[in-house]
């Protein structure tokens, strides 16, 4: 199956322009401008299949929003290769847009002085969506953002929440086969935000729409996305399964088991048991003498127990080291991973 998006050796660079002060200079800055090269994006590749959730997270500054621009035909590469669903955004743009959806979360693309239902009309006959598909999913966005509520209201008196919800809203109703979302999260509360990520896990199992997710929110990312692609000061750092960025820290795990009774022995060949308080058991353990799997299989073989749970460490602490140096990639990125 060919990629959905492919990026290959994708550069972005802007021209800043330096002006000389005085009337002098003024004079001067018409017959020669000095300048200065920034790349934003520096020959990054990638590549992603229908249906897949990436997020693509890093600081400020490190390259998200023009990757996300160029993918979108808002921004023409300086040089390298792209295409979504087949397309190169900026030479065939109306044809990108058709299939793609984009939320940014500080900005909309509804009207301001328009309430949100004209808004909704207007894109309907943008997009020339099929009046049963722009009723259904109406109706499904209702649901699950309540957008009756504010319906009638002019976009510019709605507040930031309800602008979002009805942001995402609108970049769904033509049925896109990919989302773009920057900050989707932005100004939600936390109910809000949850059923945000059960609606997006949603759309993407029974659309296969495939999304790209660029957000400072890492708990999104951990709720919503397998693969994680990291990018700073230009370059991809890492591009792999969430789960394998985690062992960048450390290998340990910490397993809470809730046994059914009070077992006098509950020692296990492969675990250390660090605190216990009645029948809950507190394990701690290494993935490189065993897995979580074997370790839980091996107590469920010898105890009955009522719950347990693996503590994996915070990804936001693993992003933040990597950022701050603490820990460095030594191998490529589709290689294994090593701290240091």
């Amino acid at each position: 199956m060919e990629p959905i998006i492919e990026v290959k050796e994708l550069s972005k660079e802007f021209k800043i322009y330096h002006h000389r002060r005085g009337f002098l200079g003024t004079f001067v800055n018409l017959f020669s401008r000095q300048h200065t090269v920034v790349r934003a994006v520096d020959h990054i590749s990638f590549s992603m299949r229908r249906g897949e959730i990436v997020g693509y997270i890093g600081p400020n500054g490190a390259g998200k929003s023009t990757t996300i621009k160029m993918l979108t035909g808002i921004l023409v590469p300086t040089s390298g290769h792209l295409t979504v669903n087949g397309y190169v955004p900026h030479r065939e743009r109306k044809e990108n847009a058709r299939r793609i959806g984009v939320v940014f979360g500080q900005r909309t693309h509804l009207w301001f002085d328009l309430p949100v239902q004209e808004s909704f009309e207007l894109l309907r006959h943008i997009y020339q969506i099929p009046m049963k598909q722009y009723r259904e999913n109406l109706e499904l966005f209702d649901s699950i953002f309540e957008l009756k509520g504010f319906f009638k209201t002019p976009v510019r008196q709605l507040s930031l929440g309800q602008r979002m919800r009805a942001d995402i809203a609108a970049a769904l109703l033509h049925n896109p086969d990919v989302l773009f979302l920057d900050e989707p999260t932005i100004g939600l509360d936390v109910v809000a935000k949850e059923r945000l990520r059960q609606f997006i896990r949603q759309i993407n199992v029974e659309r296969q729409v495939t999304i790209i997710l660029t957000t400072h929110d890492l708990d999104d990312v951990e709720r919503l996305c397998e693969r994680i692609i990291l990018i700073d000061n230009a370059r991809i750092l890492f591009d792999g399964p969430l789960a394998a960025i985690r062992n960048l820290l450390s290998s340990e795990r910490l397993l809470i088991v809730d046994y059914a009774e009070e077992y006098a022995d509950v020692d296990m060949r492969d675990a250390v048991i660090v605190h216990r308080e009645k029948g809950r058991v507190h394990y701690r353990f290494s993935l490189d003498e065993i897995s979580a799997a074997d370790l839980i299989g091996e107590i469920l073989s010898r105890f009955k127990i009522v719950d347990l749970s693996v503590q994996e460490p915070e990804i936001e602490e693993v992003v933040r080291a990597i950022y701050e140096n603490k820990v460095s990639i030594e191998q490529p990125v589709d290689g294994p991973l090593r701290s240091v």
